[in-house]
């Protein structure tokens, strides 16, 4: 080889070197899920190992024949909830329309708890707003009359750095069917301050967009406020790059204050130890920051591994110094899962926070099925002080969750189930049970009689309270629950014994018949009549090498039963007062033209309330 050629190799050699570093630091900077486990949408859980101790707690339940159960007016679609704690208080913000995504009026709602178990009755931050007769939208052919704006905000909460809690929302303008309330051309953003009192400041706008005559705005703009400390905090948030971002979907499009000018949505972020932010957005698209947030290392791509259409990704440090991602890892908004990580970019795992999908019951725009549009406590608006990571979402566009999820996130349990309810300490019960709380039912211990029980009162014709125990993984196991029902003659409870991915291979039911049953194959087998108010002791040995198992009720006779499912073993044992949903689908038809509301949305059924009183597993 001559000279020339050498030098050419050599060059060629140390191009390679340095590209291949590049792609390296590239990939090293890039978030990845490096997992095996995959979501499976034929199933609303999809198939996975529940997150240990997640407590979903429905917030409000949309009614439009009952709104004074609901949000006082009856509407149905709710959708874009935010979540903050502040002053020893969690929040939730959420917008509403009457019937459908982006159709007028609408309006913006708040909740509050102590607890994040009880919350308060929502009321109305940010109340409808009229668009001045006569205008014309730049691009649009019609003219406003008796016309509201419509409300889209990505962004609910922010917390100044004198710890001043602020809630914020964007009216939009949408002149006609199909025109979008985040096209740059609608009103403005307003803010308003929420005290410690409790009571809520005057509403301003902190910003117009361009397209739209500030002199015509209802709310003044926050300069003309003579709270100095109200200014600052608003200009504070206007110098904040990370916060800004948020905006860009509703913000002029040539918005200085916006870094990152593209239209990627639902912008969320988090901190590394070495100050570099991720940013991830709809469809798990993500980049890196090194300068908070001021420019991006690279234009948002898809983070390797992960799965996520067209909904919310939400990303963050969690209290032990990890880092978790909650999204749906699907094409569709189901199931709702969390992933975490050791160091903020090598995503491992996938476990369950929300499997299960109610009745989507009033017809709308684009709503779409499953637990969606999940959102976090964003960096600098509150640590809980109990170390959970805390999320709310909102089912079916249709009402409002929130979830916690212990911290650290896991999905087995090493000792087995002794869960006498009565023998554990108070507030601890339900420690490393997963719930599912209904606003028309519930899942929570109560006292009775002097002894405390795991109670599941259920009066919701299209939803159940549900709660299940994640146990360790046994092929031999013998197991007891006691359970006392309070009627016979209405309501069921359904007991299963399920594999890690949610799969049942024996099923007791309390029925409304009045018969205790199990589940044969295609069948259902008589056990006994049970009566109201007795206690039923069900002892269960089973060996998942032979699908086979014994019980008895009540040190009664001991009988044979075979799992009408195969499993190769158990790991979790689930409580639930109505019977296994498979609607929707995915083959389930969605935006079709013509919007219906489901029969008897109004309507509520007898109150049916089951108590357990234990659950007792070993496995052998």
């Amino acid at each position: 080889m001559n000279k020339l050629s050498k030098m050419k190799s050599s060059i060629f050699s140390s191009v390679l070197l340095v590209c291949g570093s590049l792609m390296v630091e590239a990939q090293q900077d890039t978030i990845k899920y490096v997992g095996k486990t995959l979501s499976n949408i034929d199933y609303h859980h999809g198939q996975l190992t529940p997150a240990v101790g997640v407590h979903a707690t429905q917030i409000m339940r949309a009614s439009r024949e009952h709104p004074e159960k609901s949000d006082g007016f009856g509407w149905t679609y709710n959708h874009a909830p935010n979540i903050a704690y502040w002053n020893n208080t969690f929040f939730v913000q959420y917008l509403s329309d009457p019937v459908g995504e982006h159709i007028p009026p609408s309006q913006s709602f708040m909740l509050r708890s102590k607890d994040g178990e009880n919350w308060s009755f929502p009321e109305v931050v940010f109340p409808p707003y009229n668009i001045p007769d006569g205008y014309v939208k730049e691009g649009v052919n019609a003219v406003a009359k008796n016309l509201k704006a419509v409300m889209h905000q990505r962004m609910g909460f922010f917390t100044s750095s004198d710890n001043r809690f602020f809630t914020l929302a964007y009216y939009g303008i949408v002149m006609e069917p199909h025109d979008d309330p985040n096209d740059g051309k609608g009103i403005g953003r307003v803010i308003r301050e929420v005290y410690k009192d409790g009571s809520l400041g005057p509403i301003y706008f902190i910003r117009h967009n361009k397209t739209w005559d500030a002199s015509k705005s209802t709310y003044p703009f926050y300069t003309k406020s003579k709270d100095k400390g109200l200014k600052k905090a608003c200009e504070e948030l206007l110098a904040t790059p990370l916060l800004m971002q948020q905006w860009v979907e509703e913000a002029d499009r040539d918005d200085p204050l916006i870094p990152l000018k593209k239209e990627y949505k639902a912008f969320s972020y988090y901190h590394l130890p070495n100050g570099n932010v991720v940013g991830l957005w709809k469809y798990a698209l993500t980049s890196l920051s090194k300068d908070n947030g001021l420019t991006w290392e690279y234009k948002p791509l898809r983070a390797p591994g992960f799965v996520n259409n067209n909904a919310k990704i939400w990303g963050q440090k969690t209290s032990d110094n990890k880092y978790a991602t909650v999204y749906n890892p699907s094409e569709f908004r189901w199931p709702l899962a969390v992933s975490t990580s050791n160091d903020g970019l090598n995503y491992n795992d996938l476990l369950l926070v929300h499997g299960e999908i109610s009745r989507l019951r009033y017809g709308g725009a684009y709503k779409s099925h499953g637990p969606q549009y999940v959102r976090g406590i964003v960096e600098g608006n509150g640590t809980p002080p109990d170390g959970k990571l805390w999320v709310t979402y909102s089912m079916n566009k249709e009402d409002m969750w929130v979830s916690s999820i212990p911290v650290p996130v896991t999905g087995t349990v090493d000792e087995d189930a002794n869960d006498v309810f009565n023998k554990l300490p108070n507030g601890e019960e339900l420690k490393l049970w997963n719930t599912y709380n209904l606003q028309w039912g519930s899942a929570k211990i109560e006292n009775k009689d002097g002894n405390k029980y795991l109670t599941l009162r259920d009066e919701d014709p299209f939803d159940y309270p549900r709660v299940e125990r994640v146990v360790p993984f046994a092929e031999k196991m013998e197991a007891s629950f006691t359970v006392k029902p309070e009627q016979n003659d209405h309501g069921l409870m359904q007991i299963e014994f399920q594999n890690k991915e949610g799969m049942p291979a024996i099923r007791f039911t309390f029925d409304t018949d009045g018969n205790l049953k199990l589940k044969a194959g295609y069948r259902l087998r008589n056990i006994l009549k049970y009566e109201a108010g007795k206690e039923y002791t069900i002892s269960v040995s089973l060996d998942a090498t032979s699908r086979s198992y014994t019980f008895k009720v009540n040190n009664g006779e001991e009988t044979n039963g075979i799992f009408f499912q195969p499993v190769d073993g158990i790991s979790r044992i689930m409580f639930r007062t109505g019977e296994q949903r498979y609607y929707p689908n995915p083959d389930t038809p969605v935006d079709t033209p013509d919007y219906y509301d489901v029969p008897y949305t109004g309507v509520s059924i007898p109150e049916a309330v089951f108590n357990i009183k234990s659950l007792i597993t070993k496995k052998l």
